[in-house]
């Protein structure tokens, strides 16, 4: 959505054409990659290349130092904006009090558990976040997530509640255009016997994988991507340490 409205401002601002605009996102997560190539309810995302803030950060912070007193402030978020990187921050800014946050794999699952057994259907939002803390305890940040979310509070108390108002007008332009469907993610035959053999199939590929459930895939664990492979919505090269093998394969048969 952010890419979305980004993209049209820039072609608004500069007169350019959308090709000519490269629009990044600084991500804490690498599942966030995943998003980008599959993204959900749209055709394809506006983001053009993700970069690692573990990775651009080293580079900028001898500049920062230089240059403390000449920094031009560019941020349009508020208390509500900023607060989204850390959990509970989404669920916030709608002002409600009837919502449900949780982050830690753990508790994710645990959550939606509890959802499917129809034990908290009087909720209006529920906001879920795999990494622990939120955003601020992904993988690719550089801070620890407990020290990052007592800053992000601290930030929160010079900032007005919000910077940016939208027309519904704009807003509606950037939603989903394609239907968001079901997926039986637990069912993985149409017979006894067809899921007994992708079980096997899913056992086999989980002894291929290194077992870290990074995320990186895109899926929560290992094992769910193994699932997903089976049902066909994956493929194993979505896992980073397969695609580096694969890819070392490929260049010694070239070389």
């Amino acid at each position: 959505l952010a890419a979305s409205l980004a993209s049209l401002a820039a072609m608004q601002k500069t007169g350019l054409p959308r090709e000519k605009i490269g629009i990044l996102f600084i991500s804490p997560c690498p599942a966030k990659v995943t998003a980008v190539k599959s993204p959900i309810g749209i055709d394809h995302s506006e983001i053009d290349g993700v970069l690692a803030m573990k990775e651009i950060y080293p580079k900028l912070l001898p500049f920062m130092k230089d240059s403390i007193d000449q920094v031009e402030n560019l941020s349009t978020s508020g208390r509500i904006g900023i607060s989204w990187g850390a959990t509970g921050g989404e669920a916030g800014g709608l002002l409600s009090e009837n919502y449900l946050a949780a982050d830690g794999i753990e508790n994710v699952i645990r959550v939606l558990e509890d959802l499917e057994d129809s034990k908290l259907d009087q909720l209006e939002f529920i906001e879920l976040n795999a990494c622990a803390g939120g955003c601020v305890g992904g993988v690719l940040t550089v801070e620890n997530p407990y020290a990052a979310k007592v800053k992000l509070k601290r930030l929160r108390k010079y900032l007005p509640v919000a910077c940016s108002h939208l027309d519904n007008d704009v807003l509606e332009e950037a939603f989903w255009n394609h239907e968001v469907r079901y997926e039986p993610v637990f069912k993985i035959g149409n017979t006894m016997r067809e899921s007994i053999e992708n079980l096997t199939r899913v056992e086999s590929l989980c002894r291929k994988f290194p077992k870290l459930d990074c995320g990186s895939c895109g899926a929560p664990t290992c094992k769910a991507l193994a699932e997903d492979i089976v049902r066909g919505v994956a493929k194993e090269e979505d896992c980073i340490y397969i695609l580096r093998e694969y890819i070392h394969k490929l260049s010694d048969a070239l070389s």
